[in-house]
């Protein structure tokens, strides 16, 4: 077998998976199609682009976010090297200039002289060598129908939404004031701008938001949407408090003009390190554009805002990873062929970055002839893989990591304490990832 790798796909996962098998000493070709094609959801042609959030979520020690992310840094993640690198202030969360980010993935990624990259659409896979398909959710029609082919199975898609961006200049600093919840910050500073509503202002708002024109787009109405990322409108038909109780909640936040938690509040995450621009966090929508702007001015202190980006759907498309992976994300029925990113199942930025690594590894060790590796199952990395190779099939939703996906620790198994128990698992992690992290022959 051909030792030279192909990678299908420029994204987090492709990126990493390239990345590693360089670092094994191998040649890998990665494939990615933009910018000769784009996609519904990308701008530009860089590798790594990120398309919804700008954020990897928590660094808050011993949640499960930040033992992901632990572990990949002991494994020599690229990604996870250059997110700390050009992080922008996010309280607890490793949060990005996504600018930056893409240039400096791009620009790592390109250097490497092992890796060969190929700005062409991929319609049907190599039928020599191995291969890592990362395409991501937003594989092209083609692509994915000769996956559907190969796999036996129907294609599986949900619906996911992306947040707007507004120009810091145009936000209303004498109503939206600066703070992290509780004053919780990684480096001490206020990170958030934050719209605070009285009640009055939130029910106008949430009555607005209720009767706003949805986009026209071909989205069937028996639509699966991924939990964790439901439109706000979609969230607002649940109930008057649901936004309150989830991307409005106003816990920890202290409107200096009252003196007071406000009843309700939109907080606003910087976009980048000039701070010129912020996301709405939690607040993906599929509404009108015109409709966007007209609700999302009713914010306080953002009457007169200018909108960089609107919110908008798009389809996400993964396989019935449990039926058709091994726990090294190699296909069964043809283990030359590995599945990384969001098209193998997972859901979230540093999940995506993790299966990267593990199919970049477990393609190098089979090209160089050895027996290919999971991580351990007591690590958040070898539990990632073990929910998308052994997950029910039946009815699969793609996961972001989370402890209930762990075994519990023993040693801390009795206690009450859920902090006491999570720290006993992420400390058992940490060690059982360094056995991973060893070159085994």
């Amino acid at each position: 077998m051909s030792k030279r790798i192909h990678i299908l796909g420029g994204g987090l996962a492709g990126c990493e998976a390239a990345w590693q098998v360089a670092r094994a000493g191998l040649d890998a070709t990665l494939y990615e199609m933009r910018p000769v094609r784009l996609t519904a959801a990308h701008k530009t042609g860089r590798l790594a682009e990120l398309v919804c959030s700008n954020s990897l979520k928590s660094e808050q020690e011993n949640s499960a976010s930040w033992l992901l992310k632990q572990e990949l840094r002991r494994l020599g993640s690229l990604l996870i090297r250059l997110a700390d690198e050009c992080r922008v202030p996010a309280g607890h969360a490793l949060t990005v200039d996504r600018d930056v980010f893409s240039g400096l993935v791009t620009e790592a990624v390109e250097q490497e002289p092992r890796i060969e990259i190929r700005r062409e659409e991929v319609t049907a896979l190599p039928e020599e060598g191995i291969v890592v398909i990362a395409t991501g959710p937003l594989t092209s029609d083609a692509l994915a129908n000769e996956i559907a082919r190969l796999t036996g199975s129907e294609r599986l898609f949900f619906f996911d939404s992306i947040s707007p961006i507004v120009d810091a200049e145009t936000i209303d600093y004498s109503v939206a004031f600066r703070a992290s919840r509780y004053g919780k910050s990684l480096e001490g500073g206020d990170d958030y701008v934050n719209c605070p509503f009285d009640k009055a202002q939130y029910e106008r708002f949430l009555e607005a938001l209720l009767h706003a024109e949805s986009a026209d787009a071909h989205i069937p109405d028996d639509a699966v949407y991924f939990e964790a990322c439901l439109p706000i409108e979609e969230l607002a038909r649940r109930g008057k408090d649901t936004l309150r109780f989830g991307p409005m909640k106003p816990v920890g936040l202290v409107d200096p003009r009252t003196g007071r938690r406000p009843y309700a509040a939109v907080q606003l995450r910087a976009e980048n390190a000039r701070q010129s621009s912020y996301n709405l966090v939690g607040f993906q929508n599929h509404l009108k554009f015109g409709e966007q702007q007209r609700v999302m001015r009713m914010i306080p202190g953002l009457e007169r805002a200018e909108f960089l980006r609107l919110g908008q759907m798009h389809r996400n498309t993964y396989i019935n990873a449990p039926a058709l992976l091994t726990s090294t994300l190699q296909l069964k029925t043809d283990p030359r062929i590995l599945f990384a990113g969001q098209i193998s199942g997972v859901e979230g930025y540093v999940e995506s970055i993790a299966t990267g690594l593990v199919a970049g590894r477990g393609a190098a060790r089979q090209a160089l002839g050895r027996t290919s590796l999971a991580p351990a199952r007591e690590t958040a990395l070898g539990s990632l893989c073990h929910y998308v190779s052994s997950a029910n099939p039946r009815g699969y939703q793609p996961a972001n990591i989370a402890f209930d996906l762990l075994p519990p620790a023993e040693e801390a198994a009795a206690t009450r304490d859920k902090s006491v128990r999570r720290a006993a698992v992420c400390r058992r992690a940490i060690a059982k990832i360094e056995e991973y992290a060893v070159p085994h022959e």
